[in-house]
């Protein structure tokens, strides 16, 4: 995932309040942006994530592999 910090900062400010992005396999998710602040520095959010979600698509966690 790779927003930069102006990008980031609507979903920090709840301003944006879903992300949608493209796994590596192509399928597109999305899931509350609430869930990337944790992520967010001065540069932004940047980095590899391994996402989670149940059997009902639910987002169950979010955890960055790489920077």
């Amino acid at each position: 995932m790779h927003l930069t910090p102006e990008q980031a900062l609507r979903y920090y400010q709840g301003m944006a309040k879903t992300v949608i992005v493209t796994a590596e396999t192509g399928q597109r998710l999305s899931f509350p942006a609430e869930n990337i602040r944790q992520f967010v520095d001065s540069r932004g959010v940047n980095g590899l994530f391994s996402i989670e979600f149940d059997d009902n698509n639910k987002l169950i966690g979010i955890t960055r592999l790489t920077h």
